[in-house]
């Protein structure tokens, strides 16, 4: 009994000294943390790594704007989705197969474009070459010729007299608030013009097959359904694809 109730004991002088053993433990305290954006590194050479990271984090988020507004990709992705419609398919190939096939297209085409922007305004900036400004400004100049060379003058006018401004006396004084509007309504212009040539083949084997259905007297047949595959062969024969993405690649 006595050494039962020796150890009921120290167990319980053991659990009050607990807490003050506790109490006087140092808190840990939590890691600092000292975020700094500068602009250059402490020699002055180069932009500082924390301001890269930044300002690439800020350019992916503007990229599918920047993608959709001011490359091919919206002409390119447009042509290839009027085309499955000319030939009946509503979702073969899918959206994603088409947006892969533009984006790389559009990459292609952009090849030289994105070329200069990296020699002009890219490298020179990382190498502490040129400022901030002065690198976005020669950076953004091959992009400039390369919308300007596209874009229509009536459209570009009517940009210009929307926006209540003097007529620019060189493509440096145009603003890209009006040359990319200007180069999005070109490019929308020629996408239908392109569209429309695409549909005139097909829209003209829809009307015979309707025509052929009348006549013998199966007006229960679906036309489409008929025409479809007389559409994909002729599309195959005269190697579709080849003539659209030549025809597209050209235009540029």
């Amino acid at each position: 009994m006595a050494r039962r109730a020796l150890g009921l004991l120290m167990l319980v002088a053991t659990l009050l000294l607990l807490p003050t053993a506790a109490g006087a433990a140092p808190a840990p305290t939590p890691p600092s943390i000292d975020i700094r954006i500068n602009g250059t590194n402490p020699d002055g050479s180069r932009p500082a790594a924390s301001l890269v990271i930044v300002l690439g984090l800020t350019l992916l988020s503007v990229a599918p704007a920047l993608l959709l507004l001011c490359t091919c990709f919206t002409k390119v992705f447009m042509v290839l989705g009027i085309t499955r419609n000319a030939l009946g398919l509503t979702t073969m190939p899918p959206n994603q197969v088409l947006a892969g096939l533009a984006l790389f297209l559009s990459l292609f085409i952009m090849g030289p474009t994105m070329s200069a922007i990296n020699d002009q305004g890219v490298q020179p900036y990382l190498k502490g070459d040129k400022s901030q400004s002065q690198a976005f400004k020669d950076g953004v100049e091959p992009l400039r010729e390369f919308m300007y060379e596209v874009t229509r003058e009536d459209e570009l006018a009517l940009l210009i007299k929307v926006s209540g401004e003097d007529r620019p006396a060189n493509i440096q004084a145009v603003p890209l608030t009006t040359l990319v509007p200007a180069f999005v309504l070109s490019e929308l212009r020629a996408a239908f013009i392109i569209g429309f040539v695409i549909f005139i083949p097909f829209l003209i084997i829809d009307l015979v097959v309707s025509a052929s259905l009348m006549s013998l007297g199966m007006m229960m047949l679906p036309p489409v359904t008929i025409a479809l595959p007389f559409k994909l062969l002729l599309f195959v024969l005269v190697n579709g694809w080849s003539l659209i993405i030549t025809a597209l690649v050209g235009s540029y």
